[in-house]
C-alpha cells in the first residue's frame, strides 16, 4: 500500500478515502484545480493529510505558471493559493501549510520560476516528513497516558489515513501498543461520513489492534457500564484557550467522558493551535452537502426533499479536555498558559 499522500514525479497520487474499506483504490492529482476537488470531495481527509496535500498542490499549480516574473507571476499565484485556500474552512493545517508555501515564495519570487518550482517542492515534501515525525513524537508522549488493559474510545479517523504516517490519536494507540501494552479500542460509527466504521476499523485491524465498531449513541451507555476507561480524539483545530475543534460528534463524547469521570484526551500537531483565536467561538465550522445525510452509498435513508443541518465539526470546550497531546509534550489546563508557547 502506498502512503496516504505521495509525490510522483509531477503529479501526487493519493488513496481514495471514499473507497475504503471496500476497494483500495488511488486518484492522481496532475493539476492544483484537481487536487482542490479531493480535498473537497473527501478523497483526503485529515487536517494534516488535506495541510499536505494543499502544499503539494501549490506545487502543481505552480508548475503549470508561464509567467516567470512580474505580476503575471503574481497573479498565477495567487490565483492557485486562492482555490486552495477556500476548499475547507475549519482544519487550521490548512492554511498553516500554505502559509508556509507562500512564505517560501516570498523569499523566492526574484529567483525566477524553476528555482521557485525547486524550493516550493522542497518545502512541500518537508512539510509531509515533518508530520511523519510529528505523530511518532505525539505517540511517544502520549502513550505514557494508556495503561496496560484500557479500552480507549475514539472518534473519526486520526489515524496514518488522515496523516503523513502513523496518526495522532491513532498514533498513541500504535505507541502503546508498541509498548507492549494490551489496548482495546471502541471505535464510534462516525456519521455520517463513518470515518470511524471504514477508517479507523480498517486501519487497527491491519495493525492486528482489537477493535470493537460501535454506533454514535451508544458510547455513553458502555461508559456508564465501567467498558471504557479512556478518550483519545483528533482536532482539526485548537483556539489559544484549549477550545478544540474536532468532528461532529467529539462534543458530546466529552460532555458524556465528563459525566463519567473518564479522561478525554485530544492528540493534535503544534501546527493545529491557532493562537489568533482567543477561545473556540472564533472557529469557521464547514457545513456539508446535505445529501451526506440524506444518503449512505448513493441508497436514500430519508425523504429526498427531508431538510438537513449537516456540520462537519463541533467545538469541545477546553473545560472537558483533561490534556493535549502534541509533538512538544503533555498540555495540561489551563490552556491559556501551557499552549502560550510552542516550547513546553
Amino acid at each position: 500500500m502506498l502512503p496516504t499522500i505521495a509525490w510522483r514525479g509531477r503529479s501526487l497520487v493519493m488513496i481514495d478515502q471514499r473507497k475504503l474499506p471496500g476497494q483500495e483504490t488511488y486518484v492522481r492529482c496532475r493539476t492544483y484545480i484537481q487536487v482542490a476537488q479531493a480535498i473537497e470531495k473527501m478523497v483526503v481527509r485529515g487536517a494534516p493529510a488535506i495541510g499536505i496535500a494543499a502544499a503539494y498542490g501549490l506545487v502543481l499549480g505552480m508548475m503549470a505558471a508561464r509567467a516567470e516574473t512580474g505580476r503575471s507571476l503574481e497573479h498565477d499565484f495567487e490565483k492557485v493559493y486562492r482555490r486552495l485556500e477556500r476548499t475547507r474552512p475549519t482544519a487550521r493545517n490548512l492554511f498553516w501549510a500554505l502559509e508556509r508555501m507562500k512564505a517560501v515564495y516570498e523569499r523566492t519570487r526574484g529567483d525566477g520560476l524553476r528555482a521557485i518550482r525547486a524550493a516550493l517542492l522542497e518545502e512541500a515534501k518537508a512539510i509531509e516528513n515533518e508530520d511523519a515525525e510529528t505523530n511518532r513524537d505525539i505517540g511517544r508522549h502520549g502513550q505514557a497516558l494508556l495503561r496496560d488493559g484500557m479500552t480507549v474510545l475514539t472518534h473519526c479517523n486520526a489515524g496514518a489515513l488522515a496523516t503523513a504516517a502513523y496518526g495522532t490519536a491513532l498514533g498513541i494507540i500504535r505507541a502503546a501498543a508498541a509498548e507492549g501494552k494490551r489496548i482495546r479500542v471502541f471505535a464510534d460509527e462516525t456519521r455520517p461520513f463513518l470515518q470511524g466504521a471504514r477508517l479507523t476499523v480498517w486501519e487497527l485491524d491491519r495493525d492486528g489492534i482489537q477493535v470493537v465498531l460501535i454506533t454514535d449513541g451508544m458510547a455513553g451507555w458502555f461508559m456508564r457500564r465501567g467498558e471504557i476507561q479512556a478518550v483519545v480524539v483528533g482536532a482539526d483545530r485548537i483556539a489559544r484557550n484549549g477550545d478544540t475543534a474536532n468532528k461532529i460528534g467529539t462534543y458530546s463524547v466529552a460532555v458524556l467522558a465528563r459525566e463519567n469521570g473518564i479522561p478525554f484526551y485530544v492528540a493534535a500537531p503544534e501546527s493545529t493551535i491557532d493562537r489568533t483565536l482567543p477561545d473556540g467561538g472564533g472557529i469557521p465550522i464547514e457545513e456539508r452537502n446535505p445529501d451526506e445525510v440524506r444518503q449512505v452509498g448513493g441508497r436514500l435513508l430519508t425523504l429526498p426533499c427531508a431538510e438537513v443541518r449537516n456540520p462537519a465539526f463541533d467545538v469541545t470546550p477546553a473545560r472537558y479536555i483533561t490534556a493535549i497531546v502534541t509533538e512538544r509534550g503533555v498540555r495540561r489546563p489551563p490552556y491559556e498558559k501551557s499552549l502560550k508557547d510552542p516550547g513546553v
